[in-house]
């Protein structure tokens, strides 16, 4: 079980709503993952949203050329990450519920703006809820910002659950079959309607940082490396065609593509340290008895920096990745997305999403670094994030599509 849920499970006794993936526990928790991962767990299945995230992948590429034209040198974007977040929630509110809630759009549509400012305000209230005494929230208003802020993520959900509901009450009646995510979590009758409201609104919350951070992280690295940039390009041009866009059956062709990400993911893992906590039993690691309800932290970060594993773990270094190239590392030294029955839920989602936006903005791209020469690091704020804002300039390339 998790170990580090408190202060949301207080919001939804406080509230009286229903736990999701994340908050739930036990037997309840196991049903709740089995109806959820239909749909989402496996790469064939992910595969039926690849024309859903191909679609927002596109607006992010209208965007990223209008962010850069309004620079004063037409090529510099500010705060990719920030963009990139956008096309993140867009992407996962799409497949989610399939309707698109205009993250990207010029001019976000005020409802979604406040759900947007809502998951920031929540995360940032949970800190000062986490680290200052209960009866602080009395006096100080920290902690209603912080279940309002919840309110909020949670309306914006349940709003776009109902209208759903409604457009398939009207497909059925019309005899049309249901497909997309939601539709499928609606018409399965496994999960109760309060089910529902509680495991939307904490997917959307898990489908947004893996995929905007990871991917600010890498445009920053290729940026300072143009060789491995080079090698991405050349990669890209041998297996896509010049007059088409990447696509999601080309990508286990695209070996650097993929190894980009995974060395992304081992510098700078989402979640930096993880816990669980073994509350039937008793076990043994090795010569060491545990007790039941003894506390594991996995220090994802110490691991995936370990130079026993990576050699020069600081460096990035993709081809570590690639076969013939790396030298051998324990297969559990690098696990961002976790392992086992509580492993991400939205791992191929984010995956597919992450490689196709990376595919498309390096063929349309090459990617400088901030010509202040501006140095970002990492900070752990709950995930792992830049410290700065992370600035890149954004040259087209001649003929690309």
């Amino acid at each position: 079980m998790r170990s580090d849920m408190a202060l949301w499970k207080e919001h939804r006794d406080t509230r009286r709503l229903p736990y999701g993936p994340f908050t739930e526990e036990g037997e309840r928790w196991y049903r709740l993952r089995q109806v959820l991962n239909k749909r989402l767990l496996k790469p064939s299945e992910a595969l039926l949203y690849a024309d859903a995230i191909g679609e927002v992948v596109s607006d992010l590429m209208v965007r990223l050329r209008e962010e850069r034209s309004r620079s004063p040198s037409g090529v510099l974007v500010g705060d990719v990450a920030n963009l990139l977040y956008r096309f993140a929630l867009e992407g996962i509110s799409y497949i989610l519920f399939e309707t698109r809630i205009g993250c990207l759009k010029q001019q976000v549509p005020a409802e979604t703006q406040r759900f947007i400012d809502s998951i920031n305000l929540m995360f940032k209230n949970s800190i000062f809820a986490t680290v200052l005494p209960r009866w602080s929230r009395k006096v100080l208003p920290f902690w209603d910002r912080y279940l309002n802020s919840w309110d909020t993520i949670f309306a914006f959900g349940k709003n776009l659950i109902d209208r759903k509901m409604e457009e398939l009450e009207g497909q059925v009646e019309r005899g049309k079959e249901v497909s997309g995510y939601l539709s499928y979590l609606l018409a399965s009758g496994r999960l109760s309607l309060d089910e529902v409201y509680g495991s939307v609104a904490e997917l959307l919350l898990a489908g947004v940082d893996t995929t905007s951070n990871t991917l600010s992280w890498a445009l920053y690295h290729l940026s300072r490396d143009p060789d491995i940039q080079e090698t991405l390009y050349q990669e890209l041009k041998a297996v896509v065609p010049a007059d088409r866009f990447p696509a999601a059956e080309d990508i286990p062709k695209l070996p650097m593509l993929r190894a980009i990400i995974k060395e992304t993911l081992r510098v700078y893992p989402v979640v930096p340290t993880n816990a669980r906590v073994f509350y039937e039993k008793d076990i043994v690691i090795g010569d060491y008895l545990f007790p039941k309800n003894t506390l594991f932290v996995l220090a994802h970060y110490a691991m995936s920096h370990d130079e026993t594993y990576f050699p020069e773990p600081e460096r990035f270094l993709p081809q570590r990745w690639l076969r013939g190239h790396g030298s051998p590392h324990h297969p559990f030294s690098s696990i961002p997305f976790g392992y086992g029955v509580r492993a991400c839920v939205g791992r191929r989602i984010a995956e597919l999403e992450m490689h196709l936006a990376l595919a498309r903005m390096i063929q349309a791209f090459e990617v400088r670094p901030d010509p202040r020469g501006v140095e970002v690091t990492s900070v752990s704020r709950i995930v792992l994030v830049a410290d700065k804002p992370i600035n890149l300039e954004f040259i087209a390339r001649p003929g690309a599509p």
